[in-house]
């Protein structure tokens, strides 16, 4: 399944929830008023001469009152749990035990995972994750959790750490970083919300039944009735919210696994990580926290369900889809030797470096389609490299607080020129010159380096970046936005590097944010498609011939409608209008974009070249669209 297939389905999956939470709302709701009418008909003076059928006819109004607050009960309960997780997804990682790994840390085996993490997120083309350990683990698991690529975290048991080598955690990582492409962890996180409100009746029915014992004489059978009555509805509820999680995860599970393995190109690391589990005594249980609520995000089951209400396959199963050949008693003795085995290795370990240097050559792409989301081993191997190549200043940079601030900014400066001497003056003007000398030393060490370190860079500060306070990140926006805009021209490369800083940003300040479904004509996001087109074969051509000609080929892929709009070099766009069509585009479904990426690549490629610069444009204008596109291996141009 490709990434536009798969969104598309991880939206179809989302409705298909909500119709499903509904129907149960609705179920349950008959279930809580029957149960309450019951209760309020056995402690009523009336019952002595009125069957309960006459009860409930003469009492509509009672019981249209206990619909309402039902309802409201179990809506506001989802409403609460959504509050809860809507400051992203380390908040579960937090509420389950989970210590954020210092961006300095020292142990090699954080060291490790952190490394790990990483070189992912550059190989996926997306934003570094929040990772962290729960120490108080001895299984084998693993999550990611969040609304947005923006806001994920990725935790880790400290099993996971101790028993798994490089190549097994690679392979889990890989599992938890499909599960982010695919929209998974977003269906996942919602799922948790939805689900509290249907299972918070039984919390009621059992609180209930507890106060039970202290009633005595005749009030006493309507308080069992009630909280057993409530009990038993809220315990359909949690067998109906079990049977939904199983439903959800469980096909997701194999489709992460067989992803893990073309991340790495090799089966062992993700099929020896399950047998770990499989030959652990604890396997993959969680035992600090009540696992109901996230066994369905994670890596292994959670908790010791089987059969109908397991969110996982069989773990022999899932092995199998790996390694056919494997039986039940090849699971290996997992044990101290194991451990002491894995933190050797990890005190050895200084990164997997890899023999391809940054910006190796490959064959031009055929289909830039085809890449979204579809992270392939080379570009874990090409992550790796440019990871371990960073320059030590920017990657410290990067990983600092206070420091990730201002790299952000050298970021979007331009190269060179009189344009950077302007947008250093405002600079200076805005902050100071004592931080401005900060930021034109970033600036000086990225001019030493190639265009395919931006996005990595900016990647990797994202964690540290989006700890400083709300009111500085909004100005940090308001001063980009100045500095791509100091000479009224637009710059597209700066340019899509500030809309994927600002998306990430406001991600941060607002996890749980969704974009607005904007109601627009089609002629409107025709032009809007049109217009990006323009301005990408205006920025990567000189001639004016060269520009016609790209951005002919590119509105080619449009098909017939595309003949009604020609390439005018005089018409301009601000930033304001291309932040517009930019809008109007991310919100296309997966195939408007799939289209829309065919043709900037069209545009792009039109001189059957493709430059490191140009590939990095494509890189950039794909994140701006919420599309995270591998790295594109291609030769550095001689010059």
């Amino acid at each position: 399944m490709n990434f536009f297939d798969a969104q598309d389905k991880a939206h179809r999956s989302t409705r298909w929830l909500v119709t499903v939470y509904i129907i149960a709302t609705i179920l349950i709701v008959l279930g809580v008023t029957l149960v309450i009418g019951v209760a309020l008909y056995l402690v009523d003076d009336m019952q002595s001469y009125m069957s309960i059928y006459d009860y409930f006819l003469h009492h509509p109004g009672v019981f249209a009152g206990i619909v309402v607050v039902t309802v409201l009960f179990i809506v506001g309960a989802t409403i609460f749990k959504a509050s809860v997780l809507s400051t992203g997804g380390g908040r579960v990682a937090r509420d389950l035990g989970g210590t954020a790994v210092a961006p300095d840390v020292s142990d090699p085996l954080r060291r490790r995972l952190r490394n790990v993490v990483e070189e992912m997120a550059i190989a996926s083309g997306l934003p570094v994750p929040e990772i962290y350990v729960l120490e108080s683990e001895s299984g084998i698991n693993a999550f990611a959790a969040g609304h947005a690529p923006g806001d994920a975290a990725i935790a880790v048991t400290r099993g996971t750490l101790e028993l798994l080598d490089r190549n097994e955690l690679q392979g889990v990582i890989g599992h938890e970083f499909s599960h982010i492409l695919n929209g998974d962890m977003r269906l996942n996180i919602r799922l948790m919300g939805v689900l509290f409100g249907i299972m918070a009746i039984a919390l009621i029915g059992r609180t209930i039944l507890r106060g039970a014992r202290y009633a005595r004489g005749r009030g006493a059978a309507p308080v069992f009735v009630l909280g057993g009555g409530l009990l038993a509805i809220g315990g359909i509820g949690i067998v109906l919210a079990r049977l939904i999680k199983a439903g959800v995860s469980r096909q997701r599970e194999y489709l992460a696994d067989a992803s893990a393995v073309q991340f790495t190109r090799q089966t062992t690391g993700i099929a020896n990580a399950l047998k770990k589990i499989g030959g652990l005594g604890q396997h993959s249980y969680i035992t600090a926290a009540d696992p109901e609520e996230v066994n369905h995000m994670l890596f292994g089951s959670g908790s010791r369900m089987r059969g109908l209400y397991a969110t996982h396959p069989p773990l022999t199963d899932r092995i199998r889809a790996l390694e056919p050949s494997f039986e039940p008693g090849d699971y290996p003795d997992v044990n101290d030797s194991t451990r002491r085995a894995v933190e050797q290795s990890a005190a050895a370990d200084s990164g997997l470096v890899s023999a391809m240097a940054a910006g190796a050559a490959t064959s031009l792409p055929e289909s830039i389609v085809d890449m979204v989301g579809d992270t392939q081993s080379e570009h874990l191997a090409y992550a790796a490299a440019i990871r371990e190549s960073v320059p030590a200043t920017l990657y410290d940079a990067a990983h600092s607080t206070e420091m990730a601030y201002f790299l952000a900014i050298a970021l979007v400066l331009a190269r060179h020129g009189t344009v950077v001497d302007k947008q250093f003056t405002m600079i200076e003007q805005q902050i100071g010159p004592e931080r401005a000398r900060m930021i034109r030393g970033f600036h000086s060490a990225l001019a030493e380096t190639g265009p395919e370190y931006r996005l990595p860079l900016l990647g990797i500060a994202f964690p540290a970046l989006k700890r400083r306070p709300v009111p500085q990140l909004d100005y940090l926006q308001e001063l980009v936005g100045n500095l791509i805009d100091v000479d009224g021209e637009i710059d597209l490369y700066e340019y899509c590097y500030y809309r994927i800083l600002t998306a990430q940003v406001q991600r941060a300040i607002q996890p749980s944010l969704r974009r607005p479904v904007l109601r627009v004509s089609k002629r409107r996001v025709r032009e809007a498609a049109v217009n990006l087109l323009r301005v990408i074969a205006r920025y990567g051509h000189a001639e004016h011939a060269e520009q016609a000609s790209a951005f002919e080929k590119g509105l080619a892929v449009f098909g017939n409608w595309g003949d009604a709009f020609g390439y005018d070099a005089q018409q301009s766009c601000s930033t304001a209008e291309l932040d517009e069509a930019l809008e109007l585009l991310v919100a296309l479904n997966g195939k408007g974009k799939a289209l829309l990426l065919e043709a900037v690549t069209g545009v792009v490629t039109s001189d059957n070249h493709l430059s490191v610069a140009e590939a990095e444009l494509i890189r950039a204008i794909c994140a701006s669209l919420d599309c995270p596109l591998p790295p594109i291996l291609v030769q550095p141009d001689a010059a």
